[in-house]
């Protein structure tokens, strides 16, 4: 099968590593991929490719003059010319932007195209009023429009009346992470913490919809009476100097680290000894996803997507109400408490996970979105 795949960028980010992962499962297989980022400021590829996948960016086929003098229009030409040259049996696109131009530049071409929403559209701040209503009038162009949890069904169906062609295909875990087996809980601990201290952990950008403010008033409650853990959360955005500021009040300085962005986040997952996720939205939380298929135990916010499908209810997780601050300081001390559900917790989690979100189960569910949206390019078929 040819499949064109269009993503904005191919930056370090969720979207850019799935389309990586992707991208590389279906050239590895014998599938012709050609990944297109349409960033006008082109960038490099963040995440490894497998030779295969052929990478082309669309700024080259632009021009100088395209990028600057009228973006939108340059690229409508670059899409179609790239789709012509390519002549896939499918096109795949990622982020909302991206998929609006992609529709209409592939409009009456007689290519089956799949979306995918990659955030909560009910939540998400990214596109504005009128991206929205070119996502009403162009969404129901696409073969399928693919949104990453049952969640999103919904919210997505209020927001684009009548949109039919809806499925839900999860994020697969990387492949590399699974060749890393259950990771045990490392005897060093993160940059700037002391080593042999238990750790409770949390990853993300560091801006105001991720609360990570309020994990920090979960642990300045909890220090006291746990002077063995501390708290990192790792990552980095506009919110640092408010959150540094947060914890130097809480006279915590010497217990709760925020160390950066990390070139190594699994590894450092895997010194977690609890995960803590505290979103106030999310789309797909890939990290809540990794901490548990790495065996770490984990509690989470019950905020839109994600987490309640990935821990089942609560099951593989401890699963606490949005805003609850009680419940959270609890959910976070039990796990504190108890070693043995600590394990018990992680390992049941990885189980689980592992077998729901494994590659080549989730190529199976793209597998079939093919199969009923592809057809066949006859010769001169093209526009």
């Amino acid at each position: 099968m040819k499949i064109l795949f269009f993503v904005s960028s191919m930056h370090a980010g969720g979207a850019e590593r799935v389309a990586a992962t992707l991208a590389s499962a279906w050239a590895r297989r014998g599938d012709t991929v050609t990944l297109v980022p349409t960033y006008t400021g082109r960038g490099s590829c963040f995440y490894p490719l497998n030779a295969a996948v052929r990478l082309e960016w669309l700024a080259d086929r632009m021009g100088w003059l395209g990028r600057k003098a009228w973006p939108p229009l340059s690229k409508w030409f670059a899409i179609r010319r790239l789709v012509r040259e390519t002549r896939p049996d499918v096109i795949v696109s990622f982020l909302t932007n991206v998929n609006v131009v992609v529709l209409f530049a592939t409009r009456g071409m007689g290519v089956p195209v799949l979306v995918c929403e990659r955030t909560n559209p009910a939540h998400s701040t990214s596109a504005g009023k009128l991206l929205q209503r070119l996502r009403r009038m162009a969404y129901p162009w696409a073969a399928r429009v693919v949104l990453q949890s049952q969640d999103s069904v919904q919210a997505f169906q209020q927001l684009v009346p009548g949109i039919q062609q809806l499925d839900v295909v999860p994020n697969p875990l990387p492949p590399d992470l699974l060749d890393l087996g259950l990771a045990p809980v490392q005897p060093s601990a993160p940059s700037s913490a002391p080593a042999g201290r238990k750790q409770l952990m949390a990853m993300g950008r560091l801006v105001a919809f991720k609360r990570f403010d309020a994990l920090i008033q979960v642990f300045s409650a909890l220090a006291g009476d746990y002077p063995d853990w501390d708290l990192t959360i790792w990552g980095e955005g506009p919110d640092r100097q408010a959150l540094e500021q947060q914890v130097r009040d809480a006279g915590l300085a010497s217990r709760i680290f925020l160390p950066g962005r990390t070139s190594q986040p699994w590894e450092e997952l895997g010194r977690a000894d609890i995960f803590a996720m505290t979103s106030q939205v999310e789309g797909f939380p890939n990290v809540l996803l990794e901490a548990m298929a790495l065996g770490r135990a984990c509690v989470t916010v019950d905020c839109p997507s994600g987490p309640r499908e990935m821990s089942q209810d609560g099951k593989y997780a401890l699963l606490v109400p949005l805003g609850d601050h009680r419940a959270l300081v609890a959910a976070v001390a039990q796990l504190m408490d108890d070693a043995t559900l600590r394990d018990v917790m992680g390992r049941h989690a990885a189980a689980s996970v592992r077998e729901r979100y494994g590659l080549p189960q989730v190529l199976d569910q793209w597998d079939a979105l093919f199969e009923g949206a592809a057809q066949p390019v006859r010769q001169g078929e093209l526009a």
